[in-house]
């Protein structure tokens, strides 16, 4: 049995033993009134005939009197059937008839009297279910109107209290999702902005360089070149902006499924470094990896080699030619840390608290900086229950700190 229909059996099994007790006692202390009032008459009627037989018969013992009364043996009906009284029928005592009639009255009064009360009691427990539904079916309009400010307390154990219960918690999940809906409408809003914004300028870039080679046919070689050069660039940024939003889209959306397992953590690093390789040497920036000790992180391993890769090309960009980039390696009973520090200009302090965000550009960004990188590669790390910090130094360098807790 659910336990909505337990309450609504125990609440009216209670209900239905209180009225049962009450018209139990009720008829039993009429009856025992009538009963009382009764054994008087009869006592009074009896007393009065033994005081005048004894006048009478002064010499009979009032003992025999009294045997008479009390003996059960059956008695001659005869007598008292001259005067047109059945015993068995009739009252001899014409006051306990009075009585008799005067006791039913007032006990279908009382009975009236009492159903009335039960009516009374079943019209106003039913009046405040009506309110309480009333109530119901206003919060439900208010939340069809998407109105979610809206309390709901009622701490009993009936069904229409738990049914509205259960309503303030389906508004609070509505008014949640209502403004997780806001926020999310919010940053597509803002993203698309910002995608606009910085796919317009190498549009742009393109268009141009594209109308200086259709209106001059005799361009020369080099001149040429350098305009298909800069194309490329331009292609280039645009290709990786529409794959890191694209990435960054997977994440917002929640359908990101990492497939996690044990990898070294050397694997991560060496695959990293891999795909900077033609950065490094057009940089002529070389990355220096100890191996420490090996451990492994429990992580998705495609993903985090695309974190780490866009943190060392975030390092590469930013380090002057002929610099170094550390990476080291760490290990705890608690967490597992990967740096990584660059020789760079370092990042302003007013820049520190922004560098994850997507699309900012820093003070010392370059002008084909698109802003997103360190984004996404923030967004993969905690996706694995990771952390990323930063700490960094004007004229010094950069280090990014990455932890990958047990």
């Amino acid at each position: 049995m659910k336990l909505e229909n337990k309450i609504y059996v125990k609440k009216y099994f209670f209900l239905s033993l209180i009225v049962f007790l009450c018209f139990l006692v009720i008829g039993n202390l009429f009856f025992a009134f009538q009963y009382q009032s009764y054994t008087k008459n009869y006592n009074q009627k009896i007393n009065a005939i033994l005081v005048h037989l004894q006048e009478k018969y002064p010499e009979i013992d009032m003992n025999e009197w009294m045997k008479i009364l009390n003996d059960s043996s059956p008695t001659n009906q005869e007598p008292l059937k001259a005067y047109g009284i059945d015993i068995m029928e009739d009252a001899v005592i014409l006051e306990n008839e009075h009585a008799f009639i005067q006791n039913v009255v007032i006990y279908n009064l009382l009975f009236i009297l009492f159903f009335l009360l039960l009516i009374l009691f079943m019209y106003g427990y039913e009046r405040k279910k009506t309110r309480e539904i009333q109530e119901i079916i206003h919060t439900l309009e208010q939340i069809n109107r998407k109105n979610y400010t809206i309390t709901i307390s009622d701490n009993n154990e009936d069904e229409l209290s738990q049914l509205k219960n259960e309503l303030y918690k389906t508004t609070v999940m509505l008014k949640e999702s209502a403004e997780q809906a806001t926020i999310a409408k919010t940053k597509l809003k803002d993203s698309l902005s910002d995608i606009s914004h910085q796919l317009k300028t190498p549009l742009t870039s393109l268009n141009i360089m594209l109308d200086n080679i259709l209106d001059n046919p005799e361009m020369d070689k080099k001149t040429r070149e350098v305009f298909l050069q800069s194309m490329k660039r331009e292609v280039r940024n645009i290709h990786f902006l529409v794959q890191a939003i694209l990435k960054l889209s997977e994440f917002d959306a929640d359908v990101v499924i990492f497939e996690n397992k044990n990898v070294k953590v050397e694997e991560l690093i060496v695959e990293a470094m891999q795909n900077v390789e033609m950065l490094c040497e057009l940089k002529n920036v070389e990355i220096i990896y100890e191996e420490q000790p090996s451990f492994t992180v429990f992580c998705d391993k495609k993903w985090q080699v695309e974190a780490l890769t866009n943190i060392l090309k975030n390092c590469i960009e930013h380090a002057p030619e002929k610099t170094k980039i550390e990476v080291s390696t760490k290990t705890n009973t608690v967490y597992s840390t990967i740096k990584i520090i660059d020789q760079g200009e370092g990042i302003p302090k007013s820049d520190l608290p922004h560098i994850f965000e997507r699309f900012y550009k820093g003070k010392n960004a370059r002008k084909d900086s698109i802003g997103i990188g360190l984004a996404l590669a923030k967004a993969i790390i905690e996706k694995n229950d990771g952390l990323i910090k930063v700490d960094s130094t004007l004229g010094k360098g950069t280090i990014f700190e990455i932890r990958y807790y047990r």
